[in-house]
Order: structure tokens, then sequence, then C-alpha cells
């Protein structure tokens, strides 16, 4: 068979999107095998991830995303604006306010801005960042996990975990530049405490409405930008004291901007999203 697909990105952090409404492609292979070939740089089409759209009986449309790994993930930021994006670009949503349903929970997106070329500016309700260590989920009976001591290679790391739709563990940095992410932010992923693993974000505070950040996904390695991650690194920088409650997060790839309304206690994602290329390839 032949599988249509969109190559999309979010600042650097790449996606195959992939239609299967009717359910066909994963009549013929899993969505987690699927994911592991196509997302292959030399031997597919190369992403971080592939995102599915699928109907749903109680929103306005389904998002799965998988992992070049192949593992699932309950939500992507970066890749939930992607997909908005795409299901706008070729009218499945009329809308631009869509309700997503995903692993995660309901998430709302705004399509704020949108061209011909597909070319986006969207805005995510990433619902309110959870620090409970049986919801991230951390090991720990402590009430929550914020600036605790983890032993990383022999070492102590002070680490904030929360979840904003998947579990983050922030690490508060002097220079994002000279840390070892790939070491690291491994070794973070798989602890033993991390029973479901986690994304790693490493975070250097540049003043109270602005932070520089590097992050290493559970499933991708080092990604140029997690839109879950940023989100979670601002909560963490707000939560310690470090910054305002609406910060640019400046990432490899480009920047977010983060509002955490404390009103509501929702955290609030705006960037872009860009179509790269379309296709279809033998399967």
């Amino acid at each position: 068979m032949e599988i249509a697909f969109t190559k999309m990105h979010g600042l650097g952090n790449d996606f195959i999107v992939i239609d299967d409404r009717s359910g066909e492609i994963n009549s013929r292979v899993s969505y987690e095998e699927l994911s592991k070939q196509l997302c292959a740089r030399h031997f597919g089409i190369g992403a971080d991830g592939i995102l599915i759209v699928l109907d749903s009986e109680t929103h306005d449309i389904k998002f799965r995303i998988f992992n070049a790994d192949g593992s699932e993930a309950g939500m992507c930021g970066n890749g939930i604006r992607c997909f908005a994006t795409y299901l706008m670009d070729r009218g499945i949503v009329k809308n631009p306010v869509i309700h997503i349903e995903t692993r995660a929970g309901t998430i709302v997106t705004h399509v704020i801005e949108h061209d011909a070329r597909g070319v986006a500016r969207v805005r995510v309700d990433m619902g309110a960042p959870c620090f409970e260590p049986e919801k991230i989920p951390f090991v720990s009976d402590a009430e929550n996990v914020i600036e605790k001591k983890l032993q990383i290679n022999g070492r102590d790391i002070s680490v904030t975990a929360l979840s904003v739709g998947n579990p983050n563990a922030v690490i508060f940095v002097d220079n994002v530049s000279t840390v070892n992410v790939a070491e690291q932010g491994r070794a973070v992923e798989i602890h033993e405490k991390f029973p479901e693993r986690t994304n790693v974000e490493f975070v250097e505070v540049l003043n109270p409405r602005e932070i520089k950040m590097r992050v290493w996904e559970r499933g991708a390695g080092e990604t140029m930008a997690c839109g879950t991650g940023a989100c979670a690194a601002m909560a963490a920088c707000c939560i310690t004291g470090r910054t305002d409650s609406e910060v640019v997060v400046q990432l490899s790839g480009g920047d977010l901007d983060i509002q955490w309304d404390r009103t509501s206690n929702h955290i609030f994602k705006t960037g872009p999203a860009i179509l790269v290329f379309e296709g279809g390839i033998k399967y």
C-alpha cells in the first residue's frame, strides 16, 4: 500500500502526519512499527515522531503520537500545533478553535494565524501542570518533587518533576551550552524513579521573562524543541520563584511564548507550525 503523509515541524521538532480515520493503515501495520520505520533518518522519511489523525466520538478529532522508537506519548506541544494546522489546511475541521482528544485529556488549540503556504501560529491550552508524584508518575512519598535530589551517575542532581500531559524533569543549570545533554538526559529519562520514563529539560534562567532550554525527549533523544517541555520548564521556574508567569522560552529551533494563567491554573503556549513537504511512501 502507499501511505500519504505530510512532513511538518514546530521549531525544528519534526513530525510525519498521517490521516488514518478509515483505519486502513492500522489494519495492516501497528503504529508502533510504522513510527520506527518512517522516522528513521537514513532509511525512512525521518522525524521525531508520527502524528495520527483519527475520528473521535466526543471531540472534533482524535490525536495519537508515537515517538521515533515506537513508544506512544500522551501529548506533544509542538506536535499538537502541527496537528491543528494540518486539520485546517485540509478542511478536516472548519473552526480555528479545535477540541482534540488525546491520551492526556482534552487539548484546545486556536489557530490564530494561517496562510496558504502551510505556515501557522497556534495557541494551545495545555491544561494545568501537575506536581503530584503519583500522577507524573514519579516514585516518591513526598507531596511534590520540587528541587529534590536525584542520584545520577554517582552524583546528586536537583530535579523538579511535573506532568504537562507527559512526565518532565526540569534541571536548572548555569549554562545550557556546556551540558552533556545526551549523557545526563538519557540517565534521567530511564531513572527508576520515573516508571514511564521522562522528558528532561535543562534550563538556564536569563531574566524573569526569558529562559533558555535544551531538551532530551523520551523515545526521541535531544530535539530542537519540545512544547510540553517548555511549559514544564516555565512552570518549574515560576513555582521556584525564578521567573514571572509569562516567559519566552528560547530553544535550539526558535522561541515559544508560554503563559501560566494562575486564575484558571492553565498553561497557554503559542508558537509556529510549518509545512515542510507532502508525499506518499510505499509500505
